[in-house]
């Protein structure tokens, strides 16, 4: 029997892209052993796929923390059990030095990934594959399987454990309810729009009855840059603070049963291509073409995004103030506009529906 390592171990949102190449694979390989090797605290995001066999979780913080203080055992036992492991191919999905690290040491006869991987990650490969940087990292890494002579698979669907929905039908708050999923938080502030304006709409939505209940969402760290929101959530009990209270497999099932999510440039919105739900994406100087929600090329596809980037600009998310200055260019008016548009249209009852 085949046994192959899929190697993306981060970030969250790009665990979540990756899942085509899951399904490709499996396609390809029906009878074997599909392993994805990921950072332990991601693993939630795709341990139910039906796709997949097993997972090797990477336990980053740990070994990082260890390593800086000259501790190896833990890492190296884990090193010594993922070679134990005999893999056929190690597919390099994350294209850099680490990554490809991991892929050699997984004794792996087939090494596959980018001739052109950051950080001279492609000196671990074996078989290496020049794919332009340029295409949508969910193209890039199909390109990167069909040049290794597998069938791409564009399925993003992500799957909830039963675990995760039950943390739904056991809230009387969510069970049975309608409700916006709003995520205004991302990794970089310079990609966060206004708290001030996330609660105006949050206002909206409740005073136009559009929904049940607005769920807020975000890490233990980021309750701070959302203030605003989380003290409105105290003086109306129809919003949620659930920031820094939940699981990944949690989020995924609140992703799973809104009614549509509002979110910055941030994982929540990728769960939402992989469940087919509803959204509106609020960016600012992230290329879009390259590492904005995966359509599929299908057009139809409930997620529209809102930017105002002139193709001239070049502005890093790094550069806080005016990547900021990007974002507050999204007005209130033209996303309650794009998500009353989409409720007229009956997206999100259809969809809902049909899952």
């Amino acid at each position: 029997m085949t046994s192959i390592l899929l190697i993306r171990p981060s970030a969250l949102g790009d665990v979540c892209r990756t899942v085509p190449v899951l399904v490709s694979l499996r396609q390809a390989y029906p009878d074997a052993k599909i392993d994805w090797l990921i950072r332990d605290t991601f693993a939630d995001a795709v341990r139910s796929h039906p796709a997949l066999t097993g997972i090797v979780e990477m336990k980053r913080r740990q070994f990082s923390d260890q390593l800086k203080r000259l501790q190896f055992r833990d890492f190296r036992n884990w090193m010594a059990d993922l070679s134990s492991r005999r893999y056929d191919i190690a597919l390099d999905c994350q294209g850099l030095f680490r990554s490809g690290f991991f892929a050699w040491a997984s004794g792996a006869p087939r090494r596959i990934g980018l001739a052109n991987a950051r950080e001279f990650g492609w000196i671990w490969l074996n078989e290496r594959h020049h794919v332009t940087w340029d295409y949508h990292s969910v193209d890039r890494m199909l390109e990167l399987t069909r040049l290794a002579g597998i069938e791409p698979v564009r399925d993003m669907r992500l799957y909830t454990s039963p675990e995760g929905r039950g943390y739904i039908t056991a809230d009387p708050d969510l069970a049975g309810k309608s409700f916006a999923l709003i995520a205004p938080t991302s990794s970089w502030p310079g990609k966060q729009w206004p708290a001030d304006r996330f609660a105006q709409v949050i206002s909206w939505l409740l005073a136009e009855s559009r929904v049940e209940r607005v769920v807020i969402v975000g890490a233990p760290s980021e309750r701070a840059a959302v203030q605003p929101l989380l003290d409105h959530a105290r003086t109306d009990t129809r919003i949620l603070d659930r920031v820094g209270a939940t699981s990944i497999g949690q989020l995924m099932a609140l992703v799973e049963a809104s009614t549509f999510v509002l979110a910055n440039d941030s994982a929540a919105l990728h769960m939402a291509v992989g469940f087919n739900r509803p959204a509106i994406g609020l960016y600012g100087p992230t290329r879009i073409h390259e590492d904005g929600p995966y359509d599929g090329h299908n057009p139809s596809h409930p997620v529209k995004v809102i930017q105002h980037l002139d193709p001239s600009e070049r502005i890093s998310p790094k550069d806080g103030a005016r990547a900021a200055a990007l974002m507050r260019r999204i007005t209130v008016e033209e996303v309650q506009a794009a998500i009353s548009a989409l409720l007229a249209a009956g997206s999100f009852a259809a969809l809902k529906a049909a899952t």
